[in-house]
């Protein structure tokens, strides 16, 4: 009963899934960033059968792309682009590490956050125009389970910058070697199914996730002593970025 309860904390507090409601208790709590990483197969599946949908009635190329993009913030709830956005406007206030922490915490949306997310979409949507076929698209589909698994081990391997916050909450109540193993198989099936689907770019996909993933701790570490629940949005979202450009520059290689 415990690991249905972890798996509902997990897609209440990810997704806009509804899910029974119950009170969160820490044995609950354990073992849910183990099941975290299940919101991006949900997505995953979303994205690939819109993909087949257009593609069985001949639907645009942009309606694909564009519906296709929105569904990941629809479903996960802007979550993780909020992390983003946050940890944007943190950087590049370029204050001291405090200083920092506090604009994680700002509800306040600043110019930096606004600018560079569209930067952002704007070189997403124009690499997913250039994907082509369903191939393609699963592994687009793994992505999203991909960089929750990394964002999922980032939480209980990697040091807090704050000792408050759900991601402090979560890492510490975590059983952290059996969530880790957990994350290490999900990551196994998860790059076995990309490497299946296409071993050069299902390969270099995984590499270049795991590349962001060293950035990003590099980077929290030096900005913020750590990460928060901010910069692991942060992470989800620009190491999805990652493997769509990998996927739309591997395709025409």
């Amino acid at each position: 009963m415990f690991l249905i309860k972890a798996a509902g904390i997990a897609f209440s507090m990810f997704s806009i899934i509804p899910v029974p409601q119950f009170e969160w208790k820490e044995k609950d709590m354990k073992y849910m960033i183990a099941f975290f990483p299940l919101v991006g197969v949900v997505i995953g599946i979303t994205v690939y059968l819109w993909t087949m949908f257009c593609q069985a009635l001949g639907m645009s190329k942009g309606c694909l792309v564009l519906i296709g993009t929105a569904l990941p913030i629809v479903i996960s709830g802007g979550i993780h682009v909020d992390g983003y956005m946050d940890t944007m406007d943190a950087l590049h206030s370029y204050r001291d590490r405090e200083r920092k922490l506090e604009i994680l915490k700002d509800a306040h949306v600043g110019a930096f956050s606004v600018i560079l997310l569209i930067v952002y979409y704007l070189i997403y949507i124009g690499a997913y125009l250039e994907i082509e076929g369903m191939k393609a698209a699963g592994l687009l589909a793994s992505g999203f389970y991909l960089s929750r698994i990394l964002s999922g081990i980032g939480a209980v391997t990697f040091a807090c910058a704050r000792k408050d916050g759900l991601l402090y909450t979560f890492s510490s109540s975590a059983q952290k070697r059996l969530v880790r193993i957990l994350l290490y198989l999900q990551l196994a099936v998860c790059g076995g199914t990309m490497i299946f689907l296409s071993k050069g770019i299902g390969t270099a996909a995984i590499l270049m996730s795991l590349l962001t993933f060293l950035y990003y701790w590099k980077k929290s570490k030096k900005e913020f002593g750590g990460i928060t629940g901010d910069t692991s949005g942060y992470f989800t979202v620009l190491c999805e970025g990652v493997i769509m450009l990998t996927i739309s520059i591997g395709g025409k290689v």
